[in-house]
Order: C-alpha cells, then sequence, then structure tokens
C-alpha cells in the first residue's frame, strides 16, 4: 500500500521534524500568485448565481495581493544592490591598506620616522596661521607659523619635534589652529592625514571602517582625500 508522505510527515509534532521538513512544509504553506488566481477562479466558479460577488471586494483582493508581490520583488532586489554596493566598497577599502588618508580630524599620530601631515581650512582668506601642536595633556609641544597671505586648503607638516629641537615622544598630537582673519584672530579647522593599516569590512548596519596607525577604526565615509602611497 502507498502511504502519502506529505501526510505523515504534517502529523509529526514540530520537534520531531527535521530541518529539511520543516523548510518543505514551510515552503509548501506559501501562497503563490499562481494559488491565488486559481482559488480566485475557484469562488467565481462556484459563487451563488442569485448572490454574485462584488466587483469591487474582488479588485481589492487582487490590488492587495499585487502590492504585496511588488513589494517582496523590490525587497529582493534592494537587498541583491545593498550587497553590490557593499563589495564595491569592500574592494574600494582594501585598496587603501598602506595609504596616508586626509580626515576631518585635528588629531595625528607621531611615531617618530614619518613627517606628520595636514590641510588647514583658510576659506576666502587668512593670514598669519599660527599651528598649535599640544600633547594628549594639552601641553604645548611646538608651534608653526605660516607667513603671509593663504587661502584655500593650506597644507602644513610637523617634523615632530619639540620647542627645543629633540624629537617627541610616541603618541597622539592635537593640531590647533587659529589666524589673523581681518581685524581679529579667529580658529580655523585642522585636517590631518593618517595612515591605513587594515580595514573591517561592513554590512547593511555596520559601515565600513579604516583601521588607522594610532587612531584607531574610523568609517569610509570620512574619507576626504588619499595622499598615495608612502615609500617603504
Amino acid at each position: 500500500m502507498q502511504v502519502n508522505q506529505d501526510y505523515l510527515t504534517g502529523l509529526k509534532w514540530p520537534g520531531e521534524q527535521s530541518p529539511a521538513d520543516k523548510a518543505e512544509q514551510n515552503n509548501n504553506a506559501k501562497l503563490e500568485q499562481e494559488d491565488f488566481f486559481s482559488l480566485l477562479t475557484q469562488q467565481l466558479a462556484y459563487q451563488d448565481p442569485f448572490k454574485p460577488a462584488d466587483n469591487a471586494q474582488m479588485v481589492s483582493q487582487m490590488t492587495s495581493f499585487a502590492t504585496s508581490e511588488g513589494i517582496n520583488q523590490m525587497s529582493a532586489q534592494l537587498m541583491g544592490l545593498n550587497e553590490v554596493m557593499t563589495s564595491n566598497q569592500a574592494l574600494q577599502a582594501s585598496s587603501l591598506v598602506g595609504q596616508d588618508v586626509l580626515l576631518p580630524t585635528d588629531l595625528a599620530h607621531w611615531d617618530q620616522t614619518d613627517t606628520v601631515n595636514g590641510v588647514i581650512a583658510a576659506g576666502e582668506g587668512a593670514q598669519n596661521i599660527k599651528v598649535r601642536v599640544e600633547d594628549e595633556k594639552g601641553q604645548l609641544i611646538r608651534e608653526i607659523t605660516l607667513d603671509g597671505p593663504q587661502r584655500g586648503n593650506v597644507p602644513f607638516s610637523w617634523d615632530g619635534l619639540n620647542e627645543q629641537g629633540e624629537p617627541a615622544p610616541v603618541g597622539k598630537y592635537k593640531f590647533k589652529v587659529n589666524a589673523l582673519m581681518g581685524d581679529q584672530r579667529e580658529d580655523l579647522n585642522a585636517l590631518m592625514f593618517a595612515r591605513v593599516n587594515s580595514v573591517t569590512l561592513g554590512s547593511g548596519e555596520n559601515p565600513t571602517l579604516v583601521n588607522l596607525s594610532g587612531l584607531g577604526g574610523l568609517p569610509l565615509s570620512q574619507v576626504l582625500e588619499i595622499s598615495g602611497r608612502k615609500p617603504a
């Protein structure tokens, strides 16, 4: 005697079913578009001729199903697009390893080897720009002066020496900038370069991070400029 396996599977308690049985049962429980229109056809065929189905109600049911189907398809397409964007972002981020990138921060790490570089946003014009280099305790290490009128993005560098001409300790330093703007001195923004040591790939909720030497991780979206690979 032939036994209906689907019937026997349906009699099992959920805890007794294998993962494959559960997946198959869930798939069989889904109402596809063909099933919906088959049921709708049966409803029309066996309806009471003296009490026909309401046209407006049937149109509403069809519209609701079509809308649900469209949303599901759009969701699948967006998931695919997100995977493509994440893959492209990962490829872009991996190419930054070993390079210096410009970031919207006034902090930089000095390792007693490479010169610390940055950019000052001088705007339409500034004069007598002063860059104050401070350690993590806020103590003055060095003051750098850029004479003459400056405008736009003004590059500057620090060789890692203090006011006495001695190498500063390895660590994190803050760069405070002010300049003469017209008749008074004003604070300006300093943007600093940092070396990318590695990349942490993100997902839909978590952004891709560039892990910077001595500074930790920052979102890839904060990278303003790539200076190029430093010579070994």
